[in-house]
């Protein structure tokens, strides 16, 4: 096990935690940096969005958002928390549990949960899991006495889906085991979210973090969750603004939550499944670039030599692709990529074939 403590002013060199794709998503680029979905909005979650914007004098009431999304993973409301997207969720975690002695993130992963811890104070451990092991977690490596852990399933950058017993292994008393599951609405099954741990209430010190901006195209709304133990969550509310989340993003909340809503994800992820397919099958065809393991979410993970000078050359031909170097564990060979439409992919390949060839 590789780990690393990382203090609350990162030292010369460290990746930079507050580097996100939408920097590099700039106007005239075809993005393929950022991982929200765009598609038109379906009538049963914009007519309710525009109804809100009626009610705006009132403050937000979160309660009916609440049981929706309770509902929705076969919880009550007191085990959930309504969140000004995933992102603040990670900032309430962060604030919360100071006390925390021994906190551990396990990396690749999404940087802003060890941007929210480092911000409140803590020193942060960094478990990196390993290339050559296609960055699959063994629960072996974190370390026992690590008293609060985060991890992401499916991982951002990797798309790696680990195991729900996996990870329920991490859970034990003493602990507290935060699993992000910002895509775990991208990921595809039959009628389910595989790997999920949304709803499960057995396992000690769980929360899970979700958000609803990536699969509904919300990320201006800001509009997230986290579900877990009452007695948790009442802390992390504790230290949240008073109406942090707007009566709008409760309207979207709500409606995400609804049958309509899970019926049309499913259907979403099953279609994704099948465009990210075309996507691995083109990348593979090319010279020098390796996709990581099996995909799973929304975007895929390449490792390809030179990938830096690449990705500028991808900019100067019209597309933006995510850098890899800002994540913790990876480094300037490595580039992330949105899974798109076919021939969105096929055109972009082209680009990269012409680039790498030339």
């Amino acid at each position: 096990m590789r780990a690393q403590l990382i203090g609350t002013d990162a030292p010369a060199g460290e990746p930079d935690l507050g580097h996100h794709g939408d920097a590099e998503a700039t106007p005239g680029l075809v993005d393929l940096a950022v991982n929200v979905r765009r598609a038109p909005m379906p009538d049963w979650l914009a007519d309710p969005l525009v109804a809100a914007m009626g009610a705006l004098a009132a403050y937000p009431d979160p309660g009916p958002a609440r049981a929706a999304v309770a509902a929705r993973h076969g919880r009550p409301p007191e085990e959930v928390l309504l969140t000004a997207g995933a992102a603040e969720g990670f900032v309430l975690i962060a604030r919360a549990l100071r006390e925390a002695r021994r906190p551990v993130v396990v990396h690749p992963q999404f940087t802003e949960p060890e941007a929210a811890l480092r911000a409140a104070g803590h020193a942060v451990e960094r478990v990196l899991l390993d290339a050559g092991d296609d960055f699959r977690l063994d629960p072996a490596r974190v370390p026992a006495d690590a008293d609060l852990v985060l991890l992401g399933n499916p991982t951002n950058p990797t798309s790696v889906l680990h195991p729900a017993g996996a990870l329920a292994t991490l859970a034990r008393p003493g602990r507290v085991l935060v699993v992000d599951e910002a895509f775990a609405d991208t990921t595809a099954a039959p009628g389910v979210e595989p790997e999920s741990l949304a709803a499960r209430r057995d396992l000690p010190g769980l929360v899970v973090v979700r958000s609803l901006t990536k699969t509904w195209g919300l990320a201006g709304l800001r509009i997230g969750y986290l579900l877990g133990d009452p007695g948790l969550l009442a802390r992390f509310a504790a230290a949240q603004p008073l109406w942090a989340v707007s009566t709008p993003a409760l309207a979207a909340a709500t409606a995400c939550a609804s049958p309509t809503a899970v019926a049309a994800e499913r259907a979403i992820a099953a279609g994704l499944a099948a465009d990210r397919d075309h996507l691995v099958a083109r990348l593979s065809g090319l010279p020098g670039v390796r996709v990581v393991g099996r995909p799973a979410s929304a975007f895929v993970l390449v490792h390809l030599a030179g990938a830096a000078a690449v990705r500028e050359r991808l900019r100067e031909r019209g597309w933006a692709v995510r850098r890899g170097d800002t994540f913790p564990g990876l480094g300037p060979d490595w580039l992330r990529i949105a899974v798109r439409d076919p021939a969105t992919t096929d055109a972009l390949t082209d680009v990269l074939a012409e680039i790498l060839e030339a």
